[in-house]
């Protein structure tokens, strides 16, 4: 008979909706700005990428804080940050101050992932893709929500109904703050179930493998940062469409996302990570190739399908890697393959806007199915799922 998740997986998978959908929200509200602060696509993008910034940096050092003195309670402060964040440009007036609560919400996101991966990986016991997969779904399914509130907020009911934001991360915050003690308790557990089980085991760190692991997560992170910050305007400026359509296509891509991260995360428990992500990565070529060659929004919205499968299941396989290959440092790992690599998808974005601000954005994007190329050669370097570590670079 399958085991079954402990019910503290859907906790943090509810904290994990409630920083991804403001998240979520800040690309979509993106044409909003730009039409009221009269912005460029580089400066546009630039909000994306500063949230990202100060989200991917401190990751990895909140991870490595967590793998020595782990703090549960900041699992219940992000998505309080992220609520805050985005209620908070409804009552600013001007593009400093967008910037200022972007920020704010880059540091509620950092605060919350590297923690609660951890957290999934220690109460998830022998399904560890399933658990990963569903945790991922909650984040996925707060992008695909968030743009669709925050479109309704901005360009139908007014922009200060962006204040919902708060108030249901609030709520979730406090959910998950008040089951706290149940789930660290389900963590204790389950390692010493570990130990008993491997006595003589010691985690080490493959690191050769981890850096082969890194150019994968960075062809994805570019393909989720670009997409979620330019499939708006690509619906609007390419495919002639209104502005809620470019804020749907986005919804569209994030709902079929929270289904296809959870299968991918069954998938791999059965056939292995790393052939998981070699698919994905193979997914990611034509996918974006063909969607910057066709200006009929048919099509468009059918590729939203392959794009869906090649950003979105490949998360579990990237998350359980990369903890795979760091087990001395799992709490680094996640902080690694949840923050630091987004940085580059973030850099990207204010890179393609001032492209697309000279050569047009179809140009621009041509970088997608390119990232996409080497993420896949890169897959295909990964030890084989059950291969042994290359002991010369481990650490004890």
């Amino acid at each position: 008979m399958k085991e079954k998740l402990h019910f503290s997986v859907y906790y943090l998978a509810l904290g994990h909706l409630a920083v991804d959908w403001a998240q979520g929200a800040i690309p979509a509200l993106l044409p909003f700005f730009i039409q009221t602060y009269h912005l460029s696509y580089e400066k546009a993008a630039f909000i994306v990428f500063l949230n990202l910034l100060v989200s991917s940096v401190t990751q990895p050092f909140l991870g490595y804080y967590a793998d020595r003195f782990s703090k549960p309670w900041l699992v219940a402060v992000g998505p309080i940050l992220c609520g805050l964040c985005v209620s908070s440009v409804a009552f600013t007036d001007s593009y400093y101050a967008i910037l200022l609560a972007v920020m704010l919400g880059g540091l509620g996101s950092a605060l919350y992932h590297p923690e609660a991966a951890l957290m999934v990986n220690h109460v998830a016991g022998r399904q560890k893709g399933r658990a990963l997969g569903l945790f991922s779904v909650g984040g996925n399914a707060g992008f695909a929500i968030g743009p669709l509130v925050a479109g309704l907020a901005a360009y139908r009911f007014g922009i200060h109904w962006l204040l919902i934001f708060l108030v249901v991360n609030l709520s979730l915050a406090l959910a998950l703050y008040l089951h706290t003690p149940a789930i660290l308790a389900k963590a204790k557990e389950n390692r010493a179930g570990e130990r008993r089980e491997n006595p003589c085991g010691e985690p080490r760190n493959d690191w050769k493998s981890f850096g082969k692991l890194m150019l994968p997560i960075c062809a994805r992170s570019m393909g989720f940062t670009l997409s979620n910050t330019f499939i708006p305007m690509f619906w609007i400026t390419v495919l002639l469409t209104s502005a809620t359509q470019g804020t749907t296509a986005l919804t569209i891509l994030f709902t079929l996302g929270a289904v296809l991260t959870y299968v991918g995360g069954v998938i791999s428990d059965r056939v292995g990570f790393v052939r998981m992500l070699r698919l994905a990565m193979l997914l990611m070529v034509p996918s974006f190739f063909f969607l910057t060659r066709t200006t009929d929004v048919r099509v468009a919205t059918a590729l939203l399908v392959p794009m869906a499968a090649s950003l979105f299941m490949a998360y579990s396989p990237i998350v359980a890697l990369g903890q795979q290959y760091l087990a001395k440092n799992m709490g680094f790992a996640s902080g690694v393959t949840l923050g630091l690599t987004t940085t580059i998808g973030g850099l990207t974005a204010p890179l393609v806007g001032r492209l697309a601000d000279q050569y047009g954005l179809v140009a621009a994007l041509q970088v997608l199915w390119i990232a996409g190329v080497i993420g896949a050669l890169a897959a295909f370097a990964l030890p084989a799922d059950g291969g042994t570590p290359d002991r010369g670079n481990e650490k004890p």
